[in-house]
């Protein structure tokens, strides 16, 4: 359970005490910064809060307050290990991992980097930098968060990052800061590589807003045959953190031999408005098909060229008439409908 300094709890600033009131979904680890780690010696994770084991930190507050939470370091093996402690900035890999900073002065403001403010300045455990836990022993070491007053509010990545000789375990911190919050999203750089079963759609997600995203993807593609795909959404396995882009990749194995398909990619994500981004490519036999492949391709050019024709005479509105009594069912040879009757065959 999170609980203020003393002075502050009598000054009657407000901290949201639980994860459920902590409106940033809680997403899956990624790397070693998630919850305690499995190797055997010694192990870091947050205080349990009312007998309940925490993931991570969930803390929020306004700017200019000092938040205080606890620690957990235990010692499972039978020597004593001498653990040094710090805050770190936490960010997105360009693939959308979830990362924290090398241990070096954390980013103390946006002048400093391009990649957002540096929460992990904010992280400070005072004596007990270092701490020596002896063996079989449980140590609670309590740090506090100071939110500086010129803080923007949302959300402020960063993480706890506990080293010793060379290891290093990270908890991830999930810090708030009061007012106003913005969920927004773009899709951009759009593009289609490669082709046939390697073929995949590849582009970038931007965070535009203050919060973290959980974002979901769906895929449409239409070929200029009238073969059309579309796929249901589905969860990113990325969190997308505030002013983050990551070059994310979607494969499409059912790409045609032949055709021209259309994509649209629609991302959501909770509180946002869907962003939508698009691009097209042309699928053609592999070089080495043989004749096989030059005939499809000669082919699949009489087809899109005879489209093309069509859809000209319908803008200009220069469609033949429609067959008259005793024509029977099949369409007059010279007619709109002979034109897309011969296209549908040559397209199968």
């Amino acid at each position: 359970m999170h609980v203020l300094l003393p002075a502050l709890k009598r000054a009657g600033v407000l901290l949201l005490t639980t994860a459920a009131l902590y409106a940033t979904p809680a997403a899956p680890a990624y790397g070693a910064y998630g919850a305690a780690a499995d190797e055997p010696g010694w192990t870091a994770e947050p205080v349990a809060g009312s007998g309940a084991a925490r993931p991570y930190f969930y803390l929020a507050g306004d700017a200019g307050t000092v938040l205080e939470d606890r620690l957990a370091l235990a010692n499972t093996s039978d020597r004593a290990h001498t653990v040094t402690l710090r805050g770190a900035d936490a960010y997105n890999t360009a693939d959308g991992a979830f990362a924290v900073r090398p241990g070096r002065p954390p980013v103390t403001s946006d002048a400093d980097t391009a990649e957002g403010p540096g929460a992990g300045a904010w992280i400070s455990f005072g004596a007990g930098a270092t701490v020596t836990v002896p063996p079989r022993t449980r140590a609670v070491v309590p740090f506090t968060v100071t939110v500086p007053p010129s803080s923007p509010p949302g959300d402020h990545p960063a993480a706890v990052v506990a080293t010793e000789a060379g290891r290093e375990v990270g908890v991830r911190v999930h810090l708030r800061v009061s007012g106003p919050t913005l969920a927004a999203l773009t899709v951009e750089d759009v593009a289609v590589h490669g082709r046939g079963a390697a073929a995949r759609v590849a582009y970038t997600l931007v965070n535009r807003g203050n919060v973290a995203l959980a974002p979901e993807l769906a895929v449409r593609a239409e070929g200029t045959f009238g073969r059309e795909r579309a796929g249901a959404p589905r969860p990113l396995p990325v969190e997308l953190l505030p002013g983050r882009r990551v070059r994310l990749t979607e494969p499409w194995p059912a790409a045609p031999a032949l055709d021209r398909v259309a994509f649209t990619l629609t991302v959501t994500a909770p509180g946002a408005a869907p962003a939508t981004g698009s691009a097209a490519a042309w699928f053609t036999p592999r070089p080495g098909a043989g004749w096989a492949g030059a005939g499809l391709l000669l082919l699949g050019g009489g087809a899109v060229a005879a489209l093309f024709l069509v859809r000209r005479r319908r803008l200009r509105g220069g469609g033949a008439p429609g067959p008259g009594p005793g024509d029977g069912e099949r369409p007059d040879p010279g007619s709109e409908a002979a034109a897309d009757h011969e296209l549908t065959g040559a397209a199968r």
